[in-house]
């Protein structure tokens, strides 16, 4: 009997080991499956914007971690069907921009709530699977600003945006804040083309402040860049690295990446702790979301030196970039 009992004991034990080992490779095996991904972008991935979310999504798929498709190109009447598809298709993340659309957007996160939706927005996220984000690179900026400031003879700076939404404006007035630090006589003309890709319409801006005395130019949208060289005059970059393609010209740029961001919702949806949050922060230098780069060749040592110590207290946490979301204007 109690041979019996023994045997009985023991295969329960074994039959409760074999279970707990499945359990445990088909949670590995599930960690391990590679999340579905999909972005839509209203623009070419080449845009600068899209480009920084289209190469950290590329990043997390060479590294195994996502399996990831996108549509570009798609217009605003078009995007909330193109979610709704991608949602359709089982994606478990749905990456965008819905600056255009929000109210549609937000209508569809609520028809599929199994899924996770990242968005680019001016506004909150909403409960339980609409997360928004957006490019707070400001304190990048805000250096990028100083190097301008220092820069200037004519104290006249020339800055050339997209539209005037919280995104762009926050950007534009922490480089002005920047500028003003390193020379308080600094003034600035400023206009909004009303596009997120036009370069002739941006250059012809860029050409008009130049005329007017603009002797240093803030480049927000492609054109302003080509305009600069064209004149003979200095330019501080955004988002993306384009010194390559304006060597001399260049001075610095604020450069803005979405890894961070990325990496952390996908974490978020494998592990199913994914909801409804504010990644904005992700995009701060502390966490690896903004950084700066100078041509100090083309600066004083002074300058180069004032911007890196600025930059060190940034991430020290013993300096704060003011948050500015209204229009900037032109100063009379």
């Amino acid at each position: 009997m109690e041979e019996r009992k023994m045997i009985s004991i023991t295969r329960r034990f074994l039959l409760a080991v074999t279970l707990v080992c499945s359990g445990v490779l088909m949670a590995g095996a599930s960690f391990a499956d590679k999340i579905k991904v999909a972005a839509i972008y209203t623009l070419p991935v080449e845009q600068q914007w899209i480009s920084r979310i289209h190469k950290a999504l590329n990043t997390a798929a060479s590294r195994g971690d996502i399996e990831y498709v996108y549509s570009e190109n798609i217009a605003n009447t078009d995007y909330e069907r193109v979610m709704r598809e991608y949602a359709e298709q089982g994606m478990q993340l749905i990456v965008g921009e819905v600056f255009g659309l929000e109210r549609a957007a937000r209508k569809v996160a609520k028809d599929y709530p199994n899924t996770a939706f990242l968005m680019g927005s001016s506004f909150t996220p909403v409960a339980p699977n609409f997360s928004v984000f957006d490019n707070w690179i400001h304190e990048p900026s805000y250096l990028s600003g100083m190097v301008a400031g220092a820069a200037t003879k004519s104290n006249l700076i020339g800055m050339v945006g997209g539209y005037a939404i919280p995104e762009v404006n926050r950007l534009m007035h922490a480089f002005m804040d920047g500028a003003r630090e390193v020379n308080p006589d600094v003034k600035f003309l400023v206009n909004f083309i009303d596009s997120w890709y036009d370069p002739p319409k941006a250059k012809e801006s860029a050409f008009a402040m130049m005329d007017a005395g603009a002797d240093v130019m803030y480049a927000e949208r492609f054109g302003v860049s080509d305009a600069a060289v064209e004149r003979g005059v200095k330019a501080i970059g955004n988002v993306i690295d384009t010194s390559g393609d304006y060597p001399g010209t260049i001075m610095a740029s604020a450069i803005w990446h979405m890894e961070a961001t990325i990496d952390k919702a996908v974490s978020r949806v494998a592990n199913g702790s994914f909801e409804a949050a504010d990644y904005g922060q992700y995009s701060f230098m502390a966490y690896g979301g903004g950084s700066l780069i100078m041509d100090e060749s083309l600066m004083s040592s002074e300058t180069a030196a004032a911007v890196k110590a600025r930059e060190a207290e940034l991430l020290d946490g013993l300096f704060r970039v003011n948050v500015n979301d209204a229009r900037p204007t032109s100063d009379n």
